[in-house]
């Protein structure tokens, strides 16, 4: 039993002592001086305290969270209803699937740059590159979710006498709850990649300005800590949305 407790708490320290590793060799690389490309952890660390007290920094996260927030937020809005509709209707799957399939399975970032041509160099570029990002994986998730609402459920709802109406909002929509919540946790990891693209090959501006910025400076303590800041704001970000979808799993245990 003592060997089997102390085995459990050296796996709960895994990823403690993995973190740790892996620290550690980034310091010794960057104390080497190997590659100008790579400083110091600790240098690092510095340029972060260094980041949070630079008001170019907050402008660039405050235009990074806009954009993001309002491209998820049109992918969410305009992307369950769609997959709603796919999962009640075999025509509107039939008409809708395969480009759905077509831009999921598509290389985006190659594909994107198109959109300058039609709304120029700025934030509504931006805005549509989160939006392309993450709608596709919201329409297939809540398709799949209406999907796979058991038949019961909606034989149920009409021998009680409900409209069609109550039928979806009430009992076919809730039952799907789990994949569309699941369809918008990763929704919220591809329009993360989509807001850097977008700022970094499209559009200079945000995140992507200071990018730009550091490179061609070569300050590269600011530039992985920027990236680290990005990576703990995603990792928060996702983080928060499985709660969320945690919160919600009880659906699959009753549906």
């Amino acid at each position: 039993m003592r060997k089997a407790s102390a085995w459990k708490r050296l796996m709960l320290l895994s990823p403690f002592w993995s973190l740790f590793f892996w620290a550690a060799l980034w310091e010794l690389i960057g104390r080497m001086g190997w590659n100008d490309l790579i400083p110091p952890l600790s240098a690092t660390w510095f340029a972060i305290l260094d980041l949070f007290d630079s008001a170019q920094f907050w402008d660039a996260l405050w235009l990074t969270a806009r954009t993001f927030l309002i491209g998820l937020g049109l992918a969410i809005g305009i992307g369950i209803p769609v997959g709603i509709m796919m999962g009640l209707s075999r025509r509107a799957d039939k008409l809708l699937s395969v480009w759905v399939n077509l831009f999921l399975s598509a290389p985006l970032t190659a594909v994107v740059p198109a959109l300058m041509p039609l709304l120029g160099i700025g934030e509504a570029t931006v805005i549509a590159t989160v939006f392309l990002f993450a709608v596709w994986v919201v329409i297939i998730d809540a398709q799949a979710g209406v999907s796979h609402v058991a038949p019961s459920l909606v034989e149920m709802g009409r021998v009680f006498g409900c409209s069609r109406r109550r039928i979806i909002f009430e009992i076919v929509v809730p039952a799907a709850l789990p994949e569309i919540i699941t369809g918008v946790r990763l929704a919220v990891i591809r329009a993360v990649k989509g807001v850097i693209v977008g700022q970094i090959i499209i559009a200079l501006i945000g995140f992507g300005g200071l990018f730009d910025t550091y490179l061609s400076m070569f300050l590269m303590e600011r530039f992985w800590a920027l990236i680290i800041v990005i990576f703990a704001l995603s990792f928060t970000l996702i983080g928060l949305v499985e709660m969320l979808e945690r919160r919600f799993a009880f659906y699959a245990g009753t549906r």
